[in-house]
């Protein structure tokens, strides 16, 4: 069989409704060579058997495990040479994989392209901040800030995985935000300038709102970067920079809830850190 250029990932997790729609806005692509892989982790509202009238599509159902390991599950089963994921609750644009060819093909130095994206929440359309503005290039100091890289705009060379490895199963949340950390560590970034995702957030099931103290997994990840043996010395001080900034702001919240043995334990971090790195 002809292997496809593109591999588009949907996770999804008892997401029915959702799930039709983001599936829909890959099947109506105006580029074609592409295949589908939707990696069901576990779900039990009818996922499964809504699945029957949808011909061409890999569907594989897992047990629960979590986004991470559902979207490791595609990219070990995927055959493009390039990985786009795609949220359950997103879609893409019809024209975001003839768009994304074009720059791929214009730009053979990247092996990491990024697009605009459009927000809605609840249904409301939804203005960024300026601290949201995509950036291309070596874009790492701006990744420890903030997750800079959307999952379901991104278009990823399969090769990258071999070099960073894969989401890390461990993070129940923000395993985006640690990914993000080790590929743009390695590798430059590319944009492409315009909006090719749509992105539908409100939802009581988003991970902001399961996982309220998100900021500790973005620590464990910065902990998790900075004993990165190949890191620059630069990124090094720059990821440092940001963990004692998270922290001191985690210290200062855990001290007004009477959390002392959290705050002796981030304090003592920091300072076994600073004392090995710095």
């Amino acid at each position: 069989m002809k292997t496809p250029f593109f591999s588009i990932i949907i996770p999804t997790y008892n997401r029915k409704e959702f799930v039709k729609i983001a599936i829909t806005s890959v099947l109506s692509q105006s580029y074609p060579d592409y295949e589908l892989i939707v990696i069901d982790d576990g779900s039990c509202d009818g996922t499964k058997e809504a699945f029957n009238g949808y011909p061409g599509i890999k569907y594989v159902w897992q047990e629960h495990r979590g986004v991470a390991e559902a979207r490791n599950a595609g990219v070990r089963i995927s055959g493009g040479e390039f990985i786009c994921f795609l949220d359950s609750d997103d879609r893409f644009r019809q024209d975001k994989l003839e768009i994304t060819d074009k720059h791929i093909k214009a730009n053979p130095k990247y092996k990491i392209f990024h697009t605009e994206e459009i927000w809605y929440r609840s249904g409301q359309y939804l203005a960024q901040k300026e601290y949201h503005r995509k950036l291309a290039g070596w874009v790492f100091e701006n990744a420890v800030k903030i997750c800079s890289i959307s999952i379901s705009t991104v278009t990823i060379h399969k090769e990258i995985f071999k070099e960073v490895g894969l989401f890390d199963k461990n993070f129940s949340a923000c395993e985006d935000y640690d990914f993000w950390l080790r590929v743009t560590a390695k590798f430059p970034v590319y944009l492409i300038p315009e909006y090719l995702t749509i992105k539908e957030g409100g939802h009581s099931d988003q991970q902001s709102k399961k996982y309220p103290a998100m900021d500790l997994f973005r620590i464990s990840a910065l902990q998790k970067i900075i004993a990165d043996s190949s890191l620059s010395i630069e990124n090094r001080n720059i990821a440092f920079q940001e963990l004692k900034r998270k922290c001191e702001i985690y210290i200062k919240g855990a001290e007004k809830r009477g959390k002392f043995e959290e705050v002796d334990k981030y304090k003592k971090m920091l300072l076994e850190l600073e004392n090995k790195y710095v």
